[in-house]
């Protein structure tokens, strides 16, 4: 017996680094995980405290399967919230909740693309894009977005590609992961503009809207175009990763496929989570989750003011979510071996670019400070001295 041919995708590196920083801890060294996207602080007291209500009754629907789809009253919320959020009126019935965006980005890539299909991605972007789309037997495009375009997916960027051979797909981010940079309103509208131009569908990963630092929400394509696949998350903003629990709003042309594929790979998604949740969007959660978000900002501007003297440049614009990604061949390390060498010296633990990027990604790394103002500017320090 040998694997499928499918599944030979690569492994996220950054995984070795978090093993590496965790035996350190287990033998009492200190060590600064800064190399994870998971914000600190947990899910809003409003949504603990539904949780444990729904928990003590085992009669309550927490305890059963919800629909495929996810539970109605938990898709009119969401639907509500793009509302407040964007001025954008979704129909609930477009929502499907799922395990997580991860679950999301899966039941997009099935309902939109066939094996063969080519689908272009941003590079430096979010490794599980690459890894899924080529398991299902697409033809990944890595598009740049580096240094010269300010680390945003252009318009340019993708006719040059569709040029070449037409794409079928588009997987856009912003906020961006490893970058944390934001495409605006304007830009959004050439995006989805081009898109529907050239039959190209595009999946929208919005994930971290509510993180940002400009002013915006964040820009979502459903305020351009309802022929975009849109995914959301409660694990950012809400700070719920372990809850598992995301959503996907579908064109109408969608709709079916994509209910029926969520069915089939989840069932339905965590039902205590989904009961929760329903409390993800009172006046009182959106203000606990703003006041970390501010937090975060005090942190994102801490360590932005630091990266020069770490020897750190062509630092990317972190407009949202919480990461640096910048270059540090000035080091004249790769980044594997920066990171290895920097964790083993000072217990700083960053991911090396190269989960992100497969060509430049070798001069880079991501440095997360989701952990907070206080640790990272301790990490700062450490990575001066070891620097100097």
């Amino acid at each position: 017996m040998s694997p499928s041919r499918r599944s030979a995708v690569a492994p996220f590196e950054v995984m070795d680094v978090v093993a590496e920083a965790m035996r350190r801890r287990a033998e009492g060294l200190e060590s600064y995980l800064l190399c994870v996207g998971e914000p600190s602080g947990g899910a809003p007291a409003d949504v603990r405290a539904a949780a444990e209500r729904a928990l003590a009754d085992p009669a309550g629907i927490a305890h059963a399967y919800t629909q495929p789809s996810g539970l109605p009253a938990l898709r009119e919320e969401i639907a509500g919230h793009y509302d407040r959020w964007h001025g954008v009126a979704v129909d609930p019935a477009d929502v499907v909740v799922t395990t997580g965006a991860s679950s999301a980005f899966q039941v997009a890539a099935l309902a939109a693309f066939d094996h063969g299909d080519r689908v272009a991605v941003p590079a430096p972007g979010y490794p599980a894009y690459r890894n899924l789309l080529a398991a299902l037997g697409c033809e990944v495009v890595d598009v740049d977005a580096g240094a010269a375009c300010d680390y945003r997916l252009t318009v340019a960027a993708l006719a040059e590609q569709h040029a070449r051979r037409p794409l079928a797909g588009v997987v856009l981010a912003s906020p961006a992961n490893p970058t944390g940079t934001m495409v605006d309103a304007v830009a959004m509208a050439a995006l989805t503009r081009w898109c529907a131009e050239n039959g190209v569908v595009l999946v929208s990963d919005e994930i971290y809207h509510g993180l940002t630092y400009t002013g915006s929400r964040g820009e979502s394509a459903l305020a351009h175009t309802r022929e975009a696949l849109t995914v959301g998350s409660f694990s950012k903003y809400w700070g719920m990763t372990a809850w598992r629990l995301g959503w996907i709003v579908l064109p109408r042309a969608l709709r079916a496929a994509g209910e029926a594929l969520a069915g089939n790979l989840q069932l339905c998604a965590p039902s205590l989570a989904q009961v929760a949740a329903l409390r993800a969007f009172t006046p009182g959660s959106y203000a606990e989750c703003d006041a970390r978000r501010d937090a975060l900002h005090a942190a994102r501007d801490a360590v932005v003011a630091r990266a020069p003297a770490l020897g750190w440049r062509d630092v990317a614009p972190p407009d949202g979510a919480f990461y640096l990604w910048a270059d540090v061949s000035g080091s004249g390390l790769d980044s594997r071996t920066y990171c290895a060498r920097l964790l083993e010296a000072t217990g700083v633990a960053l991911a090396p670019g190269t989960d992100f990027d497969p060509v430049a990604g070798s001069s880079h790394v991501r440095l997360s400070f989701s952990p907070g103002a206080e640790v990272v500017a301790r990490a700062c320090d450490r990575i001066a001295d070891w620097s100097a």
